[in-house]
């Protein structure tokens, strides 16, 4: 596959202990960055779909407005790929659960918000977009997996497009298995040209798989605690003026990533 090259124009991010991408830079830059709220703000949604939402569709919705507003975009425009490792893991536990003990119980709500595409559909109801919208897992490597598939969709189709990835903490028996203890959501507009509002430019380039890049800490913890945290190695170089980074974009595919800063 040749070179993918595509320039950031927005980014989103949210954990519990970064409230947005300009928490990420100061905290690189030696300070510490004031804690966000305990549940993201997801301010896109209207405040009866805000109420009801699950965390992991607010933590989505939330990076995918910081990422679009920074962008200067029209989100009902943009397509979009939203991924994610796991989906949400306490709605699955709780169906897991109550199908075990009780089916007849099971809340169709509660159903409905755990489906994968969950978290797209609040977003595109909620902006009023008809644009084109992907709902991508792939496991541990489903932030390079995202990207790979945005950036292709970005060259494939000239127009921009809105790139989300994010999990929630696993509860239960679940939580266990997948090791993911907090939550952690990030969020890229991404374009096929540069133009006024061009962050950085991005060169994707596949490559075989590789151990994950190292990271200082806090990141490198952080990344252990959540899948989707996997994205700190190009956040920290989006923070910065240029470098290379590796993604996993599948078991056995590699994704190099070279960042360059666009004036």
């Amino acid at each position: 596959m040749s070179g993918l090259r595509v320039h950031v124009e927005g980014i989103g991010l949210w954990s519990p202990q970064l409230a947005d991408f300009a928490a990420l830079r100061s905290l690189l830059g030696g300070q510490t960055p004031a804690p966000p709220p305990a549940r993201p703000a997801a301010a896109t949604l209207p405040p009866n779909e805000r109420r009801r939402a699950p965390d992991s569709v607010l933590l989505a919705i939330e990076v995918a407005g910081q990422a679009v507003a920074m962008s200067g975009r029209d989100a009902a425009t943009l397509a979009c790929v939203f991924t994610s490792s796991h989906g949400d893991q306490p709605i699955t536990d709780y169906m897991c659960a109550t199908l075990a003990r009780a089916p007849a119980e099971l809340s169709p709500i509660r159903f409905h918000n755990s489906v994968h595409n969950a978290a797209v559909g609040y977003w595109t109801i909620a902006t009023g977009c008809h644009a084109p919208s992907t709902a991508i897992a792939a496991q541990a490597a489903s932030f390079g997996a995202g990207l790979l598939e945005a950036a292709s969709q970005v060259l494939a189709d000239q127009r921009p497009v809105l790139l989300v990835c994010s999990d929630g903490a696993g509860s239960g028996p679940l939580g266990e298995v997948t090791g993911c203890i907090q939550p952690f959501g990030c969020a890229l507009v991404l374009a096929p040209a540069a133009g006024a509002a061009t962050l950085a430019r991005l060169d994707l380039q596949l490559a075989p798989a590789q151990p994950d890049d190292a990271l200082p800490e806090p990141l490198a913890s952080w990344r252990r605690s959540n899948p989707s945290a996997s994205s700190l190695a190009l956040l920290a170089l989006l923070a910065g003026d240029a470098g290379s980074c590796r993604l996993a974009a599948a078991p056995a595919l590699g994704l190099q990533i070279a960042m360059e800063k666009v004036a």
